[in-house]
């Protein structure tokens, strides 16, 4: 019984990691690329430099891309 609960722990925070690293889907990336161009263009390419600009600049940008910002953790 102890192995099956721990190995279920084990696994959900595996999915939980994975799904927190997991990067912006298309949709994402479109609602902030305008933000993205405007306030973090020096980090374009960078992802976690732009990750990071963008929760900087979180009260300047758009409602879509602040959105998207604390969807992953900003």
């Amino acid at each position: 019984m102890k192995i099956s609960v721990l190995t279920a722990l084990l696994l959900a925070a595996t999915a939980v990691s994975a799904a927190a690293q997991s990067g912006p889907t298309p949709q994402e990336q479109m609602a902030c690329r305008g933000d993205a161009s405007k306030f973090c263009a020096e980090h374009i390419g960078k992802p976690p430099e732009m990750n990071a600009c963008l929760r900087q600049n979180k009260t300047k940008l758009s409602d879509s891309c602040r959105k998207v910002v604390e969807s992953h953790g900003g």
